[in-house]
């Protein structure tokens, strides 16, 4: 009988312990609930990647837990593939480490010479600092039209000798390797890079309809040359072209619109600098003052002007980089990233930018290995990074002092006035989108069902059907980590 009693002493403990178990609520292993739903995921992600109408294209996709450093997901992760605008997430992280959130790029305006009562005789010298925001349309101040009116203020009347543009902060090359040359002819994200910029290096066309021939005038006025064969009537539009010889700064249009349109285009410009001055000339003479000066590339000088240990007479100040790296990573400006880019190089070329984007990944503890960035913008087809790369970098940055600057120039699901304005919107995430012919890209950060918090980077490259398919199933990709479960093409 002892065996017995023994058996039944045992089993009531157990009981007992069952009961207390209950009674304070021990619940099934919080692993084994992370488990599981890890495999839901994993489960839904390759469900959407295994659907038949989805196109034939080379993914690369890595999920890191940020708080346990588990692997959430992987497919060819550490595969070098094509990023688009997800490169600007690297440049972006490196400008807020190297430069700090707060810098500001500050634009000198210097005169050597001397005054004749209401007139300035010498020289006027903008020293450029590559200041993407001078006289952006995306600002609210035009630098060039505040100095024009200071100087006014002060009593000037007449200006004389010459007016010159230093952009020697950069490299003169305004292009970085592997960009498409149909891209840096006419279109509006793909404007050269200057140590002198303004207007986001574009001239802005106005065209509208009428009877016979189309009108169009340029602002700022007279530094193009416009080629205006664009007819226009009542029978309608047919196709409308737009050409630019590179290297110059000859607009041909050609075409038909109808008598009604109205509309804007905003086409690159060959030699920013110049491009410029000759915008700061208008702005004096809007204001009265008249100019007897030539307009000098300092590049065309046999010396520098001697300015260095003089107090300059007028200066601008840019917005932080806080903001700066927000407008690149909301709206994926090519033109701030490439500015900034060569900012952070220690020569203002871009071969100096990609060293201190491997430095800062190698301090951050990345893999480095056969990557490549030939920009800071993303449109180079030579950038070659790996998701894992990408989720490495957003691991550090999320431990990164200038984190909440980093993490707040990401838009957030369905974020009006970004790149993801239409897209997952509901979904706790913060990311970057990337498009170029044949690559979609879209990393960031999310919260998952369990309160995790995961960095993922999502990559497709070498498709040659629909793009919007693909950008379709990584959104439904990040909703299955955001749910666990897989969403259907209908619903997304």
């Amino acid at each position: 009988m002892q065996p017995r009693r023994t058996l039944l002493a045992l089993f009531a403990f157990a009981c007992l312990l069952a009961a207390l178990a209950v009674s304070v609520g021990i619940q099934p292993s919080s692993a084994d609930a992370d488990s599981d739903l890890e495999a839901s995921t994993q489960r839904a992600i390759e469900e959407i990647l295994a659907e038949p109408d989805l196109p034939s294209a080379i993914w690369g996709i890595y999920v890191r837990d940020l708080q346990t450093g588990r692997v959430v997901f992987s497919r060819n992760a550490d595969k070098n593939l094509i990023p688009a605008s997800n490169l600007k997430l690297f440049t972006t992280a490196t400008a807020l480490d190297a430069l700090g959130t707060d810098y500001r790029y500050i634009t000198r305006l210097f005169f050597n010479g001397a005054s004749n009562g209401s007139t300035l005789i010498g020289d006027l010298v903008i020293k450029g600092s590559g200041d993407p925001t001078f006289g952006s349309r995306h600002e609210d101040e035009d630098p060039l039209e505040t100095w024009a009116r200071e100087l006014r203020k002060l009593g000037i009347t007449r200006i004389e000798g010459r007016i010159i543009g230093d952009d020697d902060v950069f490299e003169d090359n305004p292009y970085a390797e592997g960009w498409d040359i149909r891209h840096i002819a006419t279109e509006s994200y793909a404007a050269g890079a200057g140590g002198l910029s303004y207007n986001d290096n574009l001239v802005e066309l106005s065209v509208s309809g009428g009877g016979g021939r189309a009108r169009v005038s340029a602002e700022p006025g007279g530094y193009v040359d416009i080629r205006n064969r664009i007819g226009s009537g009542r029978r309608g539009a047919g196709p409308f072209r737009v050409n630019r010889q590179v290297g110059t700064n000859t607009i041909e249009l050609t075409g038909r619109i109808s008598s009604s349109y109205r509309g804007t285009l905003r086409i690159p410009i060959e030699n920013p600098t110049r491009f410029t001055l000759h915008a700061f000339r208008d702005a004096l003479e809007a204001e009265g003052i008249i100019v007897s000066a030539s307009l000098i590339d300092m590049d065309d000088l046999n010396s520098e002007p001697d300015y260095d240990n003089d107090e300059p007479l007028l200066i601008h100040l840019s917005p932080p980089m806080s903001e700066i790296a927000r407008r690149i990573n909301r709206r994926s400006d090519n033109f701030y990233a490439e500015q900034v880019f060569r900012t952070f190089s220690e020569d203002g070329t871009t071969r100096g930018g990609a060293r201190r984007v491997i430095s800062f990944l190698d301090r951050a503890g990345v893999d480095t290995e056969g990557l490549s960035f030939r920009d800071g913008s993303g449109l180079s087809r030579k950038d070659m990074v790996t998701p894992q790369a990408i989720v490495g970098l957003l691991d550090h940055m999320n431990r990164h002092p200038a984190r909440q600057a980093f993490l707040n120039s990401l838009p957030e699901g369905g974020g009006s006035g970004s790149t993801l304005r239409s897209r997952l919107r509901g979904v706790p995430m913060r990311g970057k989108t990337g498009s170029l012919e044949y690559v979609r890209a879209l990393s960031g950060y999310l919260n998952a069902p369990n309160g995790r918090r995961l960095a993922f980077a999502i990559v497709a490259n070498n498709y040659t059907t629909r793009g919007g398919a693909i950008a379709s199933a990584a959104d439904r990709i990040v909703r299955a980590l955001a749910t666990g479960q897989r969403v259907p093409a209908d619903e997304n």
